[in-house]
This record gives C-alpha cells, sequence and structure tokens, in this order.
C-alpha cells in the first residue's frame, strides 16, 4: 500500500467553449492566466489541490487532468466553436471523476469530494437529456464520489437552469441584467481564484472545507426563479 501523501481537493472548471463565446475567448484565457500566477503566489494553497480544465461545446475537449499547478509554466488556452451540449460535459464528469480519484488515491492522497465550476453563457442543446446525466453524476448513492457542482450563468443562461445544475442552491449564481460578459467571465475567475486558495489553506491548516465566493457581479440564481 502506498505511503499516505496528505490530503487533496480534485477541482475541475468546466467552461462553455460554444460558438457564443467566441468574443470571450481572450477573456476566459485571461481569467486562467490570472488564476495560475495567483496559485503560484500561494504555494501552501496550490500544495492541496489538484487542477482541471475541461472545455464543452458539442463534445468535451480535456485541456488539462490533475495538474499541481505549481509545476506548470502556463495553462491552456480555451477556444470557442459548436453548440452547448450540457449532455456531454456531464457524461465527461461521470467517467472522468471516479477515474482521477482512484489515481489520487493510488498515489496515496486522501481524497475530498470533488469541486467543480461550472461555467456557460446559454442554454443547453438537445433538450433535457443532460438531466440524466446530471442525476447520476451527482448521486452519491450511484457515483461515491459525486462532485459539488458550483454553477456561474452568463449571457443567456436562465437562472432556473444554475439552479438545476449546482448541487446546493447556494452554489448557484447568474451573472446581474445588463452585466457586460467580459466583465462576468472576469468575476467569474477571481471569485474561483479565492474559492481555491481559501479552501487549499483550509485543507492545510487541517479543518478541511470547500469555501465558495459568490463572484463579483453576481446574484444568487434562486432569487431569480
Amino acid at each position: 500500500m502506498s505511503e499516505n501523501q496528505g490530503q487533496l481537493l480534485p477541482v475541475y472548471v468546466l467552461a462553455d467553449e460554444s460558438g457564443s463565446m467566441h468574443p470571450y475567448v481572450g477573456d476566459l484565457n485571461a481569467g486562467l492566466a490570472s488564476l495560475h500566477r495567483s496559485l503560484l503566489g500561494e504555494p501552501m494553497a496550490a500544495a492541496k489541490v489538484r487542477f482541471s480544465v475541461l472545455g464543452f461545446a458539442n463534445s468535451v475537449t480535456e485541456r488539462l487532468i490533475l495538474a499541481d499547478l505549481r509545476a506548470e509554466n502556463a495553462l491552456p488556452r480555451l477556444s470557442a466553436s459548436g453548440g452547448t451540449s450540457y449532455e456531454a460535459a456531464f457524461d465527461s464528469l461521470l467517467r472522468r471523476i471516479p477515474q482521477d480519484v482512484d489515481t489520487l488515491k493510488g498515489q496515496g492522497y486522501r481524497v475530498h469530494r470533488p469541486a467543480v465550476f461550472f461555467l456557460s453563457d446559454g442554454q443547453p442543446n438537445f433538450g433535457d437529456a443532460w438531466r440524466d446525466k446530471h442525476r447520476e453524476l451527482t448521486d452519491r448513492s450511484v457515483t461515491t464520489a459525486a462532485p459539488n457542482i458550483i454553477a456561474c450563468g452568463i449571457g443567456q443562461a436562465e437562472a432556473e437552469t444554475m439552479v438545476s445544475v449546482a448541487t446546493h442552491s447556494d452554489f448557484a449564481f447568474i451573472s446581474v441584467p445588463g452585466a457586460q460578459l467580459g466583465a462576468s467571465i472576469a468575476g467569474f475567475f477571481t471569485a474561483l481564484t479565492k474559492s481555491v486558495v481559501e479552501s487549499g489553506n483550509a485543507m492545510a491548516s487541517g479543518r478541511p472545507e470547500l469555501v465558495v465566493e459568490r463572484p463579483e457581479g453576481f446574484r444568487l440564481a434562486i432569487d431569480e426563479v
């Protein structure tokens, strides 16, 4: 059996790369770069996190998997084209998360429940088929490593949908009416960075908890439903 290496929090950024995001790809990539710089300045927090970046459109592209950000020179760049398949997004997590947790445990780590930070600017295509995959992913009696999902909607995303995506009503956010998408994306990544740093520091202190920051310029989605 592997020697215990300590405890880790797997964090997934699940970012909308559909065609409607094309004008804002620069904002997405700037947000990832800023997050990386901030985590490099917080080595104790960064040591407790393994970071993955997945982009979804008609299908899912795995940009980064279980990275220790202290060892990364730069984060991958996102792009944009195609539709908005929530079904593909949650199916990918359903297959990947249990595999990733098993990998980390095999390396001797204690693994805390993964956190998924979901960002979308629109409604899912292909109707409601995504709900079955989401239900399977988040049902802890089915998926032992079922993640906590923090859902942030911008642009044409609807509050009710974000409430359905998030695993707790306090984890569902929607940008305020009239907000510029670029500013909303920046707010998302600033809050994501704070959440990751504070959660990592909590783990390093021996009092592990998931800390979720509300992005600036967002409201709780439940207030909008």
